[in-house]
């Protein structure tokens, strides 16, 4: 399939409703509003294509670089790729679930991670801390260094409530990942989450959110996935 034999076929899975709802949450023109689940069949026949996942990402349309994620080649994207994407990435669900999501499969993850974590820039930071959450949920805890994740998790104790708003929930979102992916530090996340407390995350019209890691973490034990590893990053 060529890119515009890909674009059809997602306008002709958009509707409205799923316009509405992803233009709610920060999306905006140009997208047809294709559900993630409908992309799956055009994925499959497409399987992993670097070049149309750039040409799709570059096209601006939202579903289109969603649909870049799933077909990306981790073995082929390269450094400056994702520093493209990242700068392309308008909102959280390009930059949490689309370029950290494609840079988590990468050799290269954490030194990509690292640097944006202490950019200053909003998604940028929010994408670093959401790589390190699919790299923990998903890779054996031998692959990471326990007094670097250790020392990530003081970082977050010291300066989630002063954070942009994502990059708040993502660094959340590190503290339950740790908890419950990373047994090494389980019990460290479970004091840093009782230290935070409750995180507020202030989202535009409408109410705030308010973010509790250690809930979310003895929600999960209680159902017994401490430990928990996905096998795949993507779904």
């Amino acid at each position: 399939m060529n890119f515009e034999m890909v674009m059809k076929e997602l306008e002709a899975l958009g509707t409205e409703r799923i316009k509405k709802t992803y233009i709610n949450n920060g999306a905006h023109d140009p997208l047809f509003g294709v559900a993630t689940g409908k992309m799956k069949p055009i994925a499959k026949k497409i399987k992993k294509n670097q070049p149309l996942a750039e040409q799709l990402y570059a096209s601006g349309n939202y579903d289109a670089m969603y649909l870049a994620g799933i077909i990306a080649d981790p073995t082929r994207v390269t450094e400056e790729d994702l520093e493209r994407w990242i700068d392309a990435a308008y909102f959280y669900m390009l930059s949490d679930y689309v370029v950290a999501v494609t840079l988590a499969e990468t050799d290269f993850a954490q030194v990509v991670a690292d640097k944006w974590i202490v950019s200053h820039e909003e998604l940028k930071m929010s994408a670093g801390w959401s790589c390190y959450c699919w790299l923990l949920g998903n890779r054996p805890d031998d692959e990471f260094s326990a007094s670097k994740i250790a020392n990530m998790l003081d970082q977050v104790e010291n300066t989630i409530h002063a954070s942009p708003d994502r990059t708040k929930s993502a660094m959340n979102n590190f503290i339950y990942t740790v908890g419950i992916s990373y047994l090494p530090l389980h019990d460290k996340a479970v004091e840093i989450a009782k230290a935070v407390g409750p995180v507020e995350v202030k989202k535009d019209k409408k109410k705030s959110s308010i973010l509790l890691a250690s809930e979310t973490i003895q929600k999960d034990i209680d159902r017994g996935r401490l430990g928990f590893k996905r096998k795949y990053v993507r779904c």
